[in-house]
């Protein structure tokens, strides 16, 4: 023991005292562990060959956002690796910002975490640049992954606005070209088949079917084009599938033979029809057929599409199959695939949404849509039901001769002179007495000084058209206001089309057939 040396007397020493800790270092070592944001402090190497940089520190939240296992060394744990960016170039800009600005905001990055899976991540760091071209950098790093999602969703649904926004504006465009490009066909078609019922050497004969098939192929067309241009109302018929499938293919001809896809069909003749909106139908067929077009084209530059139908006798319902020599649908994506906004495209070029569609359609019409994972490519299989959802036929009312309505009047009511000339002798022919109006208010004066049993009348016409005629009869001739039939060049999604439900009028879409316009005055009259 130590002894004092002036009073000899034991000295006792105490052991020398612990610095005492710093309150806020104890603070921001809770906060650095507990923040709910990654925090990064070390050094970036900002050469492309660089093998990433050192880190110093890194709190639980970023070895959480990036997938790191809790016990992982700080040392190991490299969030900006070039290996955790998913685009290399966007690692070389973001050092590059570091180094011009000293500093980055906010700054959008799309990561990988350690599985591969990926993240969105926003940056805010602070760096200085070394001696060595090293830069030191304090990073806060946030998660944005989910919003990121919401804002891709943001903008698919805006794009999607926009696009019906497009699509009401060209239905308006091609509703008035539909009228103009209706009344030369139907005139066209008057004419020839009028030609076809006339004796006619063998030549000339080739010549007025070719004209006949071409006429009907470009109504087929014009009404296509309307299909999927203008909204309509769900209008469910007896349909023929075979019948919705060849005219679903017309419409992708040109693109199909431009991407190098080659069309298979093998359509079961005889099917049973089905109750359904044709409209919706062909919607379900386009989108599988243009989803496998892409597919294929994506993976190796074209392919073949199948499309087959048959009816399964077991379940009674017709089957339609969509298949495609593409790359086929991944397992994990299989039970993904008809959710709405789910797509494996690139960001913009899908909204997720046809699928989709085309489940809803199908469920909607008591049927079921899945996708094949028993073949190569990929195979989607249409089931919808014959039974159950169709209406009962009633036997239909004898249909009477023309030789029983000879001699009925009748006033054709059309400003398309060619037509109207077309028409009116093909009812005279058939022995009934006809007159023409021009328009509207011509058939007003001759239906106030004749007497007529049917009238025919387009629905589209200078001064007073199809609708103001019909009210203004209804009126003074309530008889010849149920007798009356429309012709016309586009009803759907218009006033006219509720004009003619609410009437119950009978009407025919131009371009038709005399054949249907003399069965419908023979019904008429009947």
């Amino acid at each position: 023991m130590p002894v004092d040396r002036y009073n000899r007397r034991p000295v006792t020493v105490k052991p020398p005292r612990k610095p005492a800790r710093d309150p806020r270092a104890t603070a921001l070592a809770r906060l650095f562990e507990a923040v709910r944001e990654g925090v990064f402090i070390g050094r970036l190497d900002a050469q492309a060959s660089g093998k990433g940089g050192a880190t110093v520190a890194v709190n639980p939240h970023l070895r959480s956002i990036f997938g790191y296992d809790p016990d992982t060394p700080e040392a190991k744990v490299a969030p900006f690796a070039p290996d955790r960016f998913a685009d290399p170039a966007a690692r070389l800009s973001f050092l590059e910002h570091l180094r011009a600005d000293g500093a980055v905001t906010d700054h959008l990055l799309r990561m990988r975490r350690v599985d591969d899976s990926p993240v969105w991540v926003e940056v805010t760091a602070l760096a200085v640049q070394g001696k060595t071209g090293a830069l030191r950098v304090d990073a806060l790093i946030r998660d944005v992954s989910a919003r990121k999602h919401l804002d891709d969703r943001s903008r698919d649904l805006y794009q999607q606005l926009l696009q019906a926004e497009k699509m009401a504006a060209l239905g308006q465009t091609i509703s008035g070209v539909a009228h103009e490009l209706n009344n030369p066909l139907a005139t066209i078609l008057s004419w020839t088949e009028r030609l076809a019922q006339k004796s006619l050497d063998d030549d000339i004969r080739r010549g007025v079917d070719v004209i006949l098939g071409e006429a009907d192929r470009a109504a087929r067309i014009v009404r296509n084009l309307l299909t999927f241009a203008r909204k309509r109302q769900s209008t469910r018929a007896m349909i023929d599938i075979n019948q919705v499938v060849t005219e679903t293919l017309a419409l992708r001809v040109h693109e199909q033979e431009a991407a190098n896809i080659v069309v298979e069909t093998t359509l079961a003749s005889g099917l049973p029809t089905i109750f359904a909106d044709a409209h919706q139908i062909q919607q379900v067929v386009l989108n599988l057929a243009m989803n496998a077009e892409q597919a294929m084209r994506a993976a190796h530059g074209g392919g073949t599409l199948t499309l087959r139908t048959w009816h399964d006798a077991e379940q009674d319902a017709v089957v339609l199959e969509v298949s495609d020599d593409g790359p086929g649908v991944p397992p994990d994506v299989r039970s993904k695939i008809f959710e709405p906004f789910f797509t494996t495209k690139q960001v913009g070029a899908g909204t997720g949404l046809g699928l989709a569609v085309a489940y809803a359609i199908a469920q909607e019409h008591g049927g079921e849509i899945r996708v094949d994972a028993a073949r190569r490519g990929a195979a989607f299989v249409v089931k919808l039901p014959v039974s159950g959802s169709a209406v009962a036929q009633r036997p239909k009312p004898a249909v009477p001769s023309m030789e029983a309505v000879r001699g009925a009047s009748v006033l054709v009511v059309e400003d398309e002179r060619a037509l109207a000339i077309a028409v009116t002798e093909a009812l005279t022919d058939a022995g009934l007495v006809v007159d023409h109006a021009g328009d509207g208010e011509e058939a007003l004066a001759r239906v106030r000084q004749k007497a007529y049993d049917v009238l025919v009348c387009d629905l589209k016409m200078p001064r007073v058209d199809g609708m103001t005629l019909y009210r203004a009869i209804a009126t003074t001739a309530p008889a010849l206001a149920r007798r009356v039939i429309f012709v016309t060049g586009d009803v759907a999604g218009t006033d006219a089309e509720r004009f003619l439900a609410d009437t119950g009028c009978r009407w025919l879409a131009k371009p038709f057939r005399l054949s249907d316009l003399l069965r419908a005055v023979r019904d008429t009259l009947g």
